[in-house]
Parts: C-alpha cells; sequence; structure tokens
C-alpha cells in the first residue's frame, strides 16, 4: 500500500510505467497541503463555479457543475469549507452521493488573464440545519468538506473564455432567481417538487 495522501497502488503502477514517480512524489511534497492559505482563501472565494465529483456506494462516479455568485464557497475552517446546495432539478445526484459515501473532489479554475486551478479532496456531510445556513442566500442545504489534501494544478490547458456577470439563475441577497423553463416543460411540470423556503442570506 502506499504511504502517500495523494497516490496509492494504481496511481503507483502509471507513475512507474512512465517513469514519474519522482516528480509526482515532489510535487506532493512541495505543493499538497491539508490547510488552506489565505491565497487559496482568496482564490476559492472570488469564483462564480466548482466542478464537485462525487461517487454512490457502488463506485460509480459522477461530476457536477455547481454555480453562484463569487463567495458562494467559503473557507470556514482551516481545512474545512462549505457551500450552499441551490434549488435544482430534485435528483440530488451529487448530494445523495454524498449520503452514502462522503469521498469528495473540487475542482476551482479561474479561466482569467492568469489561469489557475485547485483541486480539493475531503469528506463532506450535508444538513439542512447548519448554523451557517444564514450566511449562505438562497440555500436548501449546506454542505461541508472536511479536507484531506489540497492541491494546485498546472493551468497549461486553460481556456480563457470572456468574462461574464452571474448567472441570474444565481441565488443572492436581494435578487429573486427566476425559475428556468425546463420545470414549465410539459414532460416535467407535473413533477417538478416545491421551491423550499430557504433563510435569508447576509
Amino acid at each position: 500500500m502506499s504511504d502517500s495522501i495523494m497516490f496509492h497502488d494504481g496511481n503507483r503502477r502509471l507513475q512507474d510505467q512512465f517513469e514519474s514517480r519522482r516528480i509526482a512524489d515532489r510535487l506532493e511534497e512541495k505543493l499538497t497541503r491539508t490547510a488552506f492559505t489565505e491565497s487559496d482563501r482568496t482564490f476559492i472565494g472570488g469564483l462564480p463555479f466548482f466542478f464537485l465529483a462525487t461517487a454512490d456506494d457502488r463506485g460509480r462516479a459522477d461530476c457536477s457543475f455547481k454555480g453562484g455568485v463569487p463567495g458562494f464557497v467559503r473557507v470556514v475552517g482551516a481545512s474545512e469549507l462549505a457551500f450552499p446546495d441551490y434549488d435544482g432539478n430534485g435528483m440530488f445526484k451529487s448530494l445523495g452521493n454524498v449520503l452514502v459515501n462522503p469521498e469528495v473532489g473540487l475542482l476551482f479554475i479561474d479561466m482569467g488573464a492568469k489561469p489557475r486551478r485547485l483541486r480539493v479532496n475531503g469528506t463532506a456531510t450535508v444538513n439542512r440545519d447548519d448554523p451557517l445556513m444564514w450566511r449562505f442566500a438562497g440555500a436548501q442545504l449546506l454542505v461541508r468538506v472536511a479536507v484531506r489534501a489540497i492541491f494546485p494544478n498546472c493551468p497549461r490547458y486553460i481556456t480563457t473564455p470572456e468574462s461574464a456577470e452571474p448567472s441570474i439563475y444565481a441565488p443572492r441577497p436581494g435578487h429573486a432567481p427566476p425559475e428556468p423553463a425546463w420545470k414549465g416543460f410539459d414532460d416535467f411540470k407535473d413533477y417538478v417538487h416545491p421551491r423550499q423556503p430557504t433563510p435569508t442570506g447576509e
């Protein structure tokens, strides 16, 4: 078994096949951490989206896009972050996975003039009555992630599209997001769950 917090035997087999174990170990040694830096906090807090990877109790993977206004993901402890779950399609693919398998991976990407990305791996919990809910406008649930590893990735393949305003569907103080059009489609309108009331944010 590997003694690394980043790598398991499968990673090691490929590293050895491609003779990259030395650089992999060096990257872990120099870049991987278990606590957020001030730079990490600023970076995460300034982004309007991230990608969330989860898996169910049989290991079947899923990846979802999570978006909001900058600041919707917050570092709330030295090795903990939190983000809200907003009204969606009601399938609860990601958070349902978390209930049966708390291991998650988060990928934060800045596609601006100076591209940057950051991986955060850890274990997640989901709570409808978290005491921090009031800090997250529009949240119907709050997800906390206890960090196992934080790792900055090389940004060389990141494209830099034009910047845009936040989505009109992104909850924020003083803004009532409209319902998406698909909720009125004939195939779905009789099945849509009611939007849940949420605490008022900051």
